[in-house]
């Protein structure tokens, strides 16, 4: 034996069957439980079963007789039931209902956000984003029972007055944007042609950085205007205000229906005076004036109803209350210097085109540029001009041309021989004598086309001719 077997001896193994099969062990008896006594003499009640967080507890007394037993407790389960899930579905539709609204909202910001800039809303008008259609009236037939309305069917002048001054606008103009820091440059007039703020003016009333208009129902208030466009050529610009409601527009009258004795009205702001009112007749219809800032004539109606300065841009009216012309006195002072009683107003008919173009590109369309300063030769004061600085009596052959005080590096001509001093006899194969020939020359020619020109050279006493050809330039400046 070793020391492991001291410690740990090993087992006897039990005998053995001689049958060999092992003896099965016997099962003791389970204890007999010993019956309760059913006898009520006990005097202490049986302990309540204690509640618990889980539940009430089995009962700790087994009973042998079923029927003393009470009724069974429904089993308790300490783990509550899931209650059943709720399809994700709902929550889904909804969170994509929420998105599609979003997205929707978005949009409609954009679209109106849009739909302002286009509308000048934001005050951001631009040319090219409106499609216009300014359309002229025949004479109409008014109301006998208007009490405004005369026996020949025409208005009063109280009643054209009434019809026509809301929508007459004052402009004032500043020498910069910023308007407490600026000098007020000028007044001028303006007339409403459409609901959404579009205005008519002269472009003389408009030369400065930035322009306000006031309303005549709200003289108060001062609305910042944008430059659309202006022409000085036709001296016509346009002004766009947001004034946040709907204006009062003019209606325009066929000035083809003009006559020569017909009352008219012009309504405007001379010196500052807010819609003053004079009356007077047409004395002429057709007159091709000058403007006083160019050589480019324009058909006026003449009247001498009163225009002065800050009459400039207001409106020439007819008594039906139609605007029949636009008053410059620009055009007046031509001659209102010499002689009273002379006012003239762009007729509206020759005025539209012009106005259309401002509104829809910004610059009157079709223009071209020759690129060169000219004196008509035909002029006694430019022959003694000659005179002076050649020390020599003009040739007859320059007389019946053109003298060029200067060539535009920016246009095609300035790549040709011609240079200031020379002269230009002939454009297109047609004799040349003044500003209104060259234009009658270059008649139906526009921006891009190739010109000829006929040129002499005056040195040392000769002339020397030569021919050019060159491009026009396309002018969007409306400055020439």
């Amino acid at each position: 034996m070793n020391d492991y077997e001291d410690f740990y001896p090993t087992p006897e193994p039990p005998e053995s069957d001689p049958s060999g099969i092992p003896e099965t062990p016997e099962i003791p008896e389970s204890p007999e439980i010993p019956e309760t006594p059913a006898s009520s003499e006990s005097t202490e009640a049986p302990e309540e079963p204690q509640d618990s967080p889980y539940g009430t507890p089995p009962p700790s007394v087994f009973y042998s007789d079923p029927s003393a037993a009470p009724p069974p407790r429904p089993v308790y389960n300490p783990m509550p039931e899931t209650p059943p899930q709720k399809p994700v579905t709902m929550n889904r539709r909804i969170y994509t209902m929420s998105a599609v609204i979003a997205a929707l909202v978005f949009l409609l910001c954009v679209y109106c956000i849009g739909s302002d800039m286009l509308h000048g809303a934001l005050d951001t008008e631009v040319p090219g984003s409106v499609t216009v259609e300014l359309k002229t009236q025949k004479k109409p037939d008014l109301d006998p029972d208007d009490e405004n309305v005369n026996p020949d069917g025409t208005y009063t002048v109280r009643g054209v007055a009434e019809l026509v001054k809301p929508s007459i606008v004052e402009v004032y103009c500043y020498s910069s944007t910023e308007h407490r820091e600026s000098t007020l440059e000028g007044t001028g007039s303006g007339i409403i042609i459409s609901e959404d703020g579009y205005i008519i003016t002269n472009a003389h009333v408009v030369q400065g950085e930035s322009f306000t208009v006031v309303l005549d129902d709200d003289e108060e208030k001062e609305y910042t205007a944008k430059l659309v466009g202006s022409d000085a050529k036709t001296d016509l610009a346009v002004l766009k205000i947001n004034a946040g409601k709907r204006l009062q527009a003019v209606t325009l009258g066929d000035s083809d229906e003009t006559y020569v004795g017909e009352d008219v009205l012009a309504i405007g702001n001379p010196a500052g005076l807010t819609n003053s009112v004079t009356k007077g007749i047409v004395s002429a219809i057709g007159r091709q004036v000058r403007a006083e800032s160019n050589s480019f004539r324009m058909e006026c109606i003449q009247t001498d109803a009163a225009i002065s300065p800050g009459n400039s841009g207001g409106a020439l009216v007819n008594m039906y209350g139609q605007v029949i012309g636009i008053t410059s006195s620009k055009y007046a002072s031509s001659y209102s210097s010499t002689y009273e009683g002379l006012g003239f107003a762009i007729s509206i008919n020759q005025a539209l085109p012009v106005v259309t173009d401002l509104m829809e590109v910004g610059y009157v369309e079709g223009r071209f540029r020759v690129g060169i300063t000219l004196m008509s030769c035909a002029s006694e004061a430019v022959q003694d001009e000659f005179a002076a600085r050649y020390k020599a009596d003009m040739p007859a052959a320059l007389k019946k041309g053109i003298w060029i005080s200067d060539v535009s590096e920016d246009c095609d001509i300035a790549s040709t021989e011609l240079r200031a001093d020379d002269f230009i006899l002939e454009v297109e194969g047609t004799p040349v004598n003044s500003y209104d020939e060259v234009i009658a020359a270059l008649e139906g020619f526009k921006g891009g086309d190739t010109v000829k020109a006929k040129c002499a050279r005056y040195e040392n006493g000769e002339i020397t001719y030569f021919d050019i050809e060159f491009k026009l330039e396309e002018d969007t400046s409306g400055n020439f």
